[in-house]
Order: structure tokens, then sequence, then C-alpha cells
């Protein structure tokens, strides 16, 4: 029989004691209290030189349970997403999607223009334009010859 190296100094139980601990670690990091996933919504941020584009996937969520906000240099997406009860004479056979509050928030590394910022949703995905503000987009810097 193979041994692996130091076992004798593990109790018999520390098998079992990790175990539990990688599956309660896995479990507390992929559901959060509220019963949406961590990390909900699956999110998309492409920057330029002018700002960012944020997208979200939201299916099954009314645009009126949506809300963003911009402060700084962080953005905010919230929400709620309403349960689908089943009608009365049926009952889930399996219910693996969430419903709650969300909230998923993203540090940018520039400061956002609140006022030029602007949301569309469609097919069940949240676009976010946002714009820099004009003292933190790059200025281009001529040099001077003698």
């Amino acid at each position: 029989m193979l041994r692996r190296p130091f076992e004798s100094t593990l109790s018999p139980w520390h098998e079992m004691n990790r175990l539990r601990r990688e599956m309660n670690r896995l479990f507390d990091s992929t559901y959060s209290t509220r019963g949406a996933p961590a990390g909900y919504p699956a999110m998309n941020v492409w920057l330029s030189k002018d700002g960012a584009i944020a997208t979200a996937e939201l299916p099954g969520v009314d645009p009126d349970d949506i809300e963003i906000s911009v402060v700084g240099d962080t953005l905010t997406v919230s929400g709620c997403r309403d349960p689908q009860d089943p009608e009365e004479n049926e009952s889930y056979h399996r219910r693996e999607r969430s419903c709650g509050t969300f909230s998923r928030s993203f540090q940018l590394n520039f400061q956002v223009d609140p006022e030029g910022v602007e949301a569309s949703f469609e097919n069940g995905v949240l676009t976010i334009g946002l714009p820099r503000t004009d003292a933190d987009k790059p200025k281009k810097i001529e040099v001077k010859t003698a």
C-alpha cells in the first residue's frame, strides 16, 4: 500500500474535514443570501478612449425592475426577477432559475459623466453606454520645437 508523505501526522478525519470545508466554500461562493447566484447577472465591459459599454444578461427581468446608478467611477446594476409560480394543478419538477433581488457593481478606471449615460434593453440583454468625463479623456499634447 502506498502512503503519502506525512500521512501519519494527519488525523483519520482530516480528509472528511477538508471535504466539508471545500463543500461549504463551494456553496457559500455560488449562492448569495438573497437566492440569486453570486456574480448574477453575467456582465461584459468594453473600454475605449471615449468611455465604456457594459452589457448584462437579464432574461426574464422586466426592464421596469432594473435600476442603474453611476457614482464617480462605479457602475451599479440592481433589480429583481419575480418567480414564476406554477398553475393550480401543477408543481415544480425541477427549479434551477433563481429569482429575487440582485446587484452588481463595477469600478471603472475613469470618472463617468452621469448626464451622458444611456441604457437600452433588447432580447434580455441590457446595454449601458458610459461616457468619460471631459477631464478624464486623454488629451493629445503637441510637442513644440525651437
